[in-house]
């Protein structure tokens, strides 16, 4: 049976304008994509100080990923590891890492690491069950 990401390839991506499936990256040399990795449209990702996604992470819309926080002054890589799911309109913020596997909720905020495996959601996102 084929994979719906048998054909995928790496979308181009421009500073600041979208790519063709509607989400945005702003300091795309500080940016890295994993391979067969989806993201949802309008979701925007400031890579200032990197971000980095890695294989097969799924990435729902609206989502907002920060390495640079002006509003405090905090800034940090950002790493989401391999089969990671993002759900829609969540937000991540600099420094955090995301582990391989783990899940996180709709609209949730996320503003410390979560480990591999884990379920969390929430405001601020809370492990709730961890694999």
């Amino acid at each position: 049976m084929a994979d719906r990401f048998d054909e995928w390839t790496p979308p181009e991506i421009e500073h600041g304008k979208m790519t063709k499936w509607l989400w945005v990256v702003f300091r795309p040399e500080n940016f890295i994509l994993g391979r067969k990795t989806d993201i949802g449209c309008f979701t925007a990702i400031f890579a200032h100080h990197g971000v980095e996604i890695g294989d097969e992470v799924q990435i729902g819309s609206h989502c907002s990923i920060y390495s640079l926080n002006t509003e405090d002054n905090v800034a940090g890589k950002v790493t989401i590891g391999a089969r990671a799911m993002i759900g829609t309109h969540s937000t991540i913020m600099p420094g955090v890492t995301i582990g391989e596997g783990a899940i996180i909720g709709a609209h949730s905020f996320v503003k410390t690491n979560i480990p591999a495996g884990a379920l969390a959601y929430g405001v601020p996102a809370k492990v709730i069950e961890h694999k």
